[in-house]
C-alpha cells in the first residue's frame, strides 16, 4: 500500500537559547493511502503543532516529512504554495468560507484556481455535494446556512480537488452533536468509498471512534496507537476513552 505521509525524526523547538521549549520530540509516523487517522492527546501535548507542520503552515526544527513522495521540508515558498494547493485539503474548526461567494462557488474555488475545465468542475461539485448532502443549498451564501452546513461546505471544498491528504483540525469542535455526527459519517463514507486519506486532530473520543487508527501524543512524543480493525465503533470508542483516561484527559490542545 502506498505511503502518503512519512515523518522521520521530526522535532520542533520554540524559543531561543536559555528559553527553549520542545513541542515535538523525534516523531516517526507513517500514514498509508486510504487511512483515516485520528491524532489525540491532552492539552499542550503537541498535536496542533504536528498538524501545522504537516500542513506546511509551520516548519520543523529538524527531521524529514515526505508527503506523496515529496520532501516538504526542502521546498521554497513557491513550491510549498503549489504543493499545498495541489496535494493537501484542509478542514478547519472555523470553516474559513468566503461570505461573498455562494456555497457552490466556495466549493469550486480550488478547482478554478487549478484551471480545471468548467464541465469537470460542475461534475465534481455535484458529486461532492451529494456525498455531504448539501445539493439543496448550493446557491445560498454562508451567512444563510447553519454551522453544520458550513462545515460540510468546508469539507466539500477540501475534498473536491482529490487531494493526496486531507488534514482536519477539530472539525466537529463548533458543531452540535447531530451536525458533528453527520459530518463524521460523511468523512467516513468518503474514506471507505473513495479511499481518501484523512488525518484528523481531535480532543473528542466520539469523533476519533470514526477513525481506523488513533494516535496519542503525550509531552511531544508518540505515546500509543490503536487500530480499530474489526471492532465496532462503540468498542473502539471505549478503547479510545481508556487511553485518554490514562493520559489524564483529552481537552483542546493550546500548542
Amino acid at each position: 500500500m502506498k505511503t502518503i505521509l512519512k515523518a522521520k525524526n521530526v522535532q520542533k523547538v520554540f524559543g531561543t537559547k536559555g528559553n527553549m521549549y520542545t513541542a515535538l520530540k523525534n516523531i516517526n509516523l507513517e500514514i498509508k493511502e486510504g487511512e483515516f487517522v485520528g491524532v489525540m492527546g491532552p492539552s499542550g501535548a503537541g498535536k496542533s503543532t504536528l498538524l501545522n507542520i504537516f500542513s506546511t503552515i509551520d516548519t520543523p526544527t529538524s527531521g524529514e516529512i515526505i508527503i506523496d513522495g515529496k520532501n516538504i521540508v526542502t521546498m521554497n515558498d513557491k513550491q510549498l504554495s503549489d504543493f499545498r494547493r495541489n496535494k493537501l485539503g484542509f478542514i478547519f474548526q472555523d470553516y474559513n468560507l468566503l461570505d461573498t461567494l455562494t456555497v457552490k462557488e466556495n466549493i469550486l474555488l480550488p478547482l478554478a484556481l487549478s484551471k480545471v475545465a468548467p464541465k469537470e468542475i460542475e461534475k465534481r461539485v455535484e458529486e461532492i455535494a451529494d456525498t455531504f448532502g448539501i445539493r439543496e443549498i448550493l446557491e445560498k451564501y454562508p451567512y444563510h446556512i447553519s454551522g453544520g452546513q458550513k462545515q460540510r461546505t468546508a469539507a466539500s471544498r477540501a475534498i473536491v480537488a482529490n487531494p493526496s491528504l486531507i488534514l482536519a483540525d477539530e472539525p466537529t469542535g463548533a458543531l452540535d452533536s447531530k451536525s458533528a455526527t453527520s459530518l463524521l459519517e460523511s468523512l467516513s463514507m468518503l474514506n471507505d468509498k473513495n479511499k481518501s486519506t484523512i488525518m484528523m486532530v481531535t480532543h473528542d473520543a466520539y469523533a476519533a471512534s470514526f477513525c481506523k487508527r488513533a494516535i496519542f501524543i503525550k509531552d511531544g512524543e508518540l505515546y500509543k496507537e490503536l487500530h480499530r480493525g474489526e471492532q465496532s465503533r462503540k468498542q473502539f470508542f471505549q478503547r479510545v476513552l481508556d487511553v485518554l483516561s490514562s493520559l489524564g484527559g483529552g481537552h483542546d490542545d493550546v500548542i
